[in-house]
């Protein structure tokens, strides 16, 4: 499966969620370590959900980037 992630910059670190998964968060202090941190988390939520026979949500979030004028 493919999730869309969110990074934020938060003021000392990252932090990054699944839109598509409520409640699988990750923090770390680079791009690079909350990238590695969300994975864990997304196998950890898809894990715990399996253990609870409940079915994964489907990815449905579209991300796109729009330019507008500065």
């Amino acid at each position: 499966m493919r999730y869309a992630i969110v990074i934020e910059k938060a003021e000392n670190n990252y932090s990054a969620y699944v839109p598509d998964l409520p409640g699988c968060i990750a923090t770390g202090n680079t791009v690079q370590e909350v990238e590695a941190e969300i994975r864990e988390a997304i196998a950890f939520h898809l894990d715990g959900l399996r253990e609870d026979g409940i079915v994964f949500p489907q990815p449905s979030s579209v991300v796109e980037y729009l330019e507008v004028a500065a």
